[in-house]
């Protein structure tokens, strides 16, 4: 009948774990942490610009080939 951890099993794993490891060592781990995920944040938001620029870019790419075939098609009707 295992029905989840209660709040007083997550203190006593919490004291043990600052014993085990000190409290710097613990605030170092979580300012690591914290940089990670922000590095990991700006990497995504840059991939998203960086996705949006190329989409636009090709967008842009096919309208220019679109109107450069329909030129030499006009040009081909008139001779």
């Amino acid at each position: 009948m295992f029905s989840g951890i209660s709040p007083w099993s997550l203190i006593v794993i919490l004291v043990i774990v600052v014993v085990i490891f000190g409290t710097k060592r613990l605030r170092n781990a979580g300012g690591d942490l914290g940089s990670a995920v922000k590095n990991f944040k700006n990497a995504m938001r840059d991939g998203e610009e960086e996705g949006a620029q190329a989409a636009e870019k090709l967008k842009q790419t096919a309208k220019d080939s679109v109107i450069d075939v329909e030129a030499k098609v006009k040009d081909t009707t008139k001779s």
